[in-house]
């Protein structure tokens, strides 16, 4: 796999913008707050859903969205996509006809900030699955952590926001943002369609919690591992032990608890070396779900 690194631009003028108030003493303040924008997706001749996202990758997201929701299969040819930003459209052209009429009419309500929405049975995503038997090293699991914690983002600076990282050993290659964080799943599923990206030895890393919905799309997408800084829910973690997947939360600084897939953790970190999470690394601007 070639290396690839794609980071936060916190920085984008486009994706935040200031407003003003006050704070507990009654002093004014200036603050930065992330634009959501409402990105309409078709596929062929079809629309599928409108979502509010902070529309950095209009893209990644329309692909990714549409793979995580069954609608596109990974073996598809994808023909164009095309987006405009007037129009806050975007449009996915397959070569295989499409016609999902029937399925939009099915949907699940998730549990995901911004209420994302599963069409269709949701089992039907992880039945069967087949999770490779990857190795995750706690030294890489800290690296790993430490780099995202310490990485320039919207999280960081802006808070009401989710990221998400895809990881190859101790090392983030590709870390998504956006005000849902089945957008910021959807957005990595997408570039990974795109660039060709083998699943089989990644970690997939969320700021959010583990529940039900990021269990399914991180089986999806083929990934084996999933770690979050947030809880779980009891029905994400009977999901991961049925499939075999990897299910880590709670990590920050030393501590994490794995409580699906244990058997792929190698414990080969000396935790006198490893530093507790500082303040600086937390996030400025809301909750870790």
């Amino acid at each position: 796999m070639k290396k690839a690194l794609l980071l936060p631009n916190p920085d984008n003028p486009r994706l935040t913008e200031a407003v003003t108030g006050i704070d507990h003493t009654g002093a004014p303040v200036d603050i930065r707050v992330p634009v959501e924008r409402a990105l309409t997706l078709y596929l062929n001749a079809q629309e599928i859903v409108t979502m509010m996202t902070i529309n950095d990758y209009p893209e990644y997201l329309a692909l990714g969205y549409l793979l995580n929701q069954n609608m596109l299969k990974p073996d598809d040819v994808v023909t164009e996509v095309e987006y405009d930003d007037e129009l806050e459209v975007v449009v996915v052209r397959t070569q295989r006809g499409t016609n999902y009429e029937q399925k939009l009419k099915k949907k699940t309500l998730t549990s995901g900030c911004a209420q994302g929405t599963a069409f269709g049975d949701l089992m039907e995503s992880i039945e069967g699955a087949n999770l490779p038997q990857a190795e995750l090293r706690t030294s890489w699991l800290y690296e790993l952590t430490h780099k995202i914690n310490t990485t320039p983002s919207l999280y960081l600076t802006a808070g009401a926001i989710h990221g998400c990282v895809l990881c190859e050993k101790g090392e983030p290659i590709c870390y998504m943002e956006d005000v849902g964080r089945h957008n910021a799943v959807d957005k990595i599923a997408g570039w990974m369609f795109r660039e060709k990206i083998d699943p089989a030895n990644k970690i997939f890393y969320t700021t959010g919690r583990l529940t039900s919905e990021m269990v399914i799309k991180t089986v999806r997408m083929g990934i084996p591992i999933l770690v979050s800084r947030s809880g779980f829910t009891a029905w994400g973690v009977e999901l991961a032990r049925q499939v075999g997947l990897t299910l880590i939360g709670r990590a920050k600084g030393k501590r994490f608890i794995a409580l699906a897939g244990q058997e792929r953790i190698t414990f080969d970190q000396d935790l006198a070396f490893v530093a507790e999470e500082s303040m600086r690394t937390r996030r400025k601007g809301g909750d870790d779900d």
